[in-house]
């Protein structure tokens, strides 16, 4: 079973209070669900979006006993917006992206996202995607495939991992193009060499920085005023993104530096409420590892 991160940092963070409505964006295998419904009880509401149907099928079953102070689709955040009012789930108290993956995910090989057990390489979200991790190793040109990993990965030696793969395909499971890349790379530190090169090839096949740029305006827009938005990131191009946008929905002018007078018209939406973003505990980072690059940043709707 999955662990959730910071529980208790999210809900104090949302001040979740009995009878608020909350949205899950990314429910999962519900860790943080049961917490902010607990919390929001007794006659407190949940809305539970994920685009993966067996995290789906187990959060309905985790969460059947909450009855229907529940409800749960099987959606791409993306849709927020959309998702919320057709289930007149609009305004809401409080909505929760947490963008890690989780141990359903992780630990079945035939996902294909882990690099630690031989499985196909696959890594979509979303198993009616069309776009597959195979697709882009096996069909990008040498030069897309650095860009890539250079871009979501942030890997120093991209142009060799890429040379590399260009040079051994077919590659079709996920032991071999560790084995690839780790030749290419050679050894460095705790962090195995393969591990940039698989966050690239995850974020690439789910468009992952896309979906949050897209889902994070709409995050603000079915709050209501006083809402909370909490964000929970696992690397440094998620919080980047994450940062940037509360900071600009927390000024009212963003107009380049130098401007004689505003022209932009922009009016801020959000207050910033983490200057800095909140980390685990030490203990929690020992209980579970998984947990040690997660940051949360939350902010209020004006």
């Amino acid at each position: 079973m999955h662990t959730p991160v910071l529980v208790r940092e999210v809900v104090e963070g949302l001040e979740v209070k009995p009878g608020g409505r909350y949205i899950d964006c990314t429910v999962g295998t519900a860790g943080h669900a049961r917490a902010l419904l607990d919390r929001s009880s007794p006659d407190g509401t949940l809305l539970g979006i994920d685009q993966d149907p067996a995290a789906v099928e187990i959060s309905r079953a985790i969460l059947e006993g909450y009855g229907s102070r529940v409800t749960l689709i099987r959606d791409s955040f993306i849709r927020l917006e959309a998702i919320a009012s057709e289930q007149d789930f609009v305004p809401a108290d409080g909505v929760l992206l947490d963008l890690g993956l989780s141990s359903l995910q992780l630990e079945q090989a035939e996902r294909g996202f882990s690099f630690q057990e031989e499985g196909p390489l696959d890594m979509r979200m979303d198993p009616h995607s069309r776009v597959s991790a195979e697709r882009l190793v096996n069909m990008l040109t040498e030069q897309e495939l650095a860009e890539m990993i250079a871009r979501y990965g942030e890997e120093p030696k991209a142009r060799a991992v890429a040379r590399a793969i260009v040079s051994h395909r077919p590659v079709g499971t996920t032991t071999q193009l560790a084995e690839i890349v780790a030749r290419a790379v050679g050894r460095r530190g705790r962090l195995h060499p393969a591990t940039r090169t698989f966050q690239a090839l995850r974020i690439a096949v789910n468009a992952e920085l896309d979906a949050l740029s897209t889902v994070l305006p709409q995050a603000v827009d079915v709050l209501h005023k006083g809402g909370r938005l909490a964000v929970i990131s696992f690397h440094s191009l998620e919080d980047r993104l994450v940062k940037r946008f509360i900071a600009r929905e927390s000024t009212d002018c963003i107009c380049p530096p130098g401007m004689p007078a505003c022209g932009c018209g922009h009016q801020r939406t959000l207050v910033t409420l983490t200057r800095k973003p909140i980390r685990p505990s030490p203990a929690e980072s020992t209980e579970n590892p998984r947990s040690r690059s997660a940051k949360l940043r939350i902010a209020m709707k004006m």
